[in-house]
């Protein structure tokens, strides 16, 4: 399975990185506009991403943001939207505007940070992306 991390903070990327191992092939980018250009460069190679772990609040382009252009990057490509990357949006916001905002823009699923392997591989498993280890 192939993830893309996306946060600004390293500190964050590492500790995802570390719950997802290498069972995982897995990439990171750093903010918004970072993810896009990985996601296009992913698509057209034609070896899209399965899962988009993507942070919201990022200097620049936010994650809602970028998760509009990913979604138009794909529907570019052909790719339907329930065949998509699966979208956890991982975020400090515990909002009603933001978490309604983020499923409108198509993430399949919202964790409030800070982010637990548990958490996480308990969304994964909802979406369908069951790790091969349990958490």
């Amino acid at each position: 399975m192939r993830v893309l991390i996306v946060d600004d903070d390293m500190t964050t990327r590492r500790l995802m990185l570390a719950y997802f191992g290498k069972q995982f092939d897995c990439d990171v980018a750093s903010n918004g506009t970072e993810a896009i250009e990985v996601m296009g460069r992913a698509l057209s190679d034609g070896k899209p991403y399965d899962l988009l772990c993507l942070d919201i609040a990022m200097p620049g382009m936010d994650g809602q943001e970028a998760l509009k252009h990913i979604r138009e990057l794909e529907r570019e490509h052909g790719i339907k939207s329930l065949d998509g990357v699966k979208v956890i949006m991982t975020t400090a916001f515990s909002d009603k505007e933001n978490v309604i905002s983020a499923f409108r823009t198509g993430c399949e699923a919202y964790i409030v940070k800070p982010v637990s392997r548990a958490k996480l591989f308990a969304e994964m498993d909802k979406l369908g992306l069951m790790p091969v280890e349990s958490a």
